[in-house]
C-alpha cells in the first residue's frame, strides 16, 4: 500500500512540476522595466494590474501550482524514506 501511495505521489509531483515549468514559459515577460518607463508605456495600470487579465490569472495559478509542487515533493520525500525503511 505504502508503494502505491508512493507512485501516486511521484507522479502527481512530476505533473505538477510539468505545469509549473508550462504556466511559467507562458507569461510574457516583464522585459519594458526602465526602458518601459524612459520611452513611455502605452498600456494603462488598470489594463496591466485587473484581475481578469491573462497575466493575472497566470500569476495566481502559478502561485498555486507551485504550492501544490512544495506540497507535494515534501509528501514524495516522506514517502519515499518510509519505504526505504520499512
Amino acid at each position: 500500500m505504502l508503494n502505491v501511495l508512493k507512485y501516486i505521489a511521484i507522479a502527481l509531483d512530476v505533473l505538477s512540476a510539468l505545469a509549473l515549468i508550462a504556466i511559467v514559459l507562458v507569461q510574457s515577460g516583464k522585459s519594458a522595466g526602465l526602458s518601459g518607463a524612459i520611452a513611455g508605456n502605452s498600456g494603462s495600470y488598470v489594463a496591466k494590474t485587473g484581475s481578469k487579465t491573462l497575466d493575472a490569472k497566470l500569476a495566481r495559478s502559478t502561485k498555486w501550482v507551485g504550492l501544490a509542487f512544495v506540497f507535494l515533493t515534501m509528501v514524495t520525500v516522506i514517502l519515499v524514506r518510509m519505504s526505504s525503511v520499512a
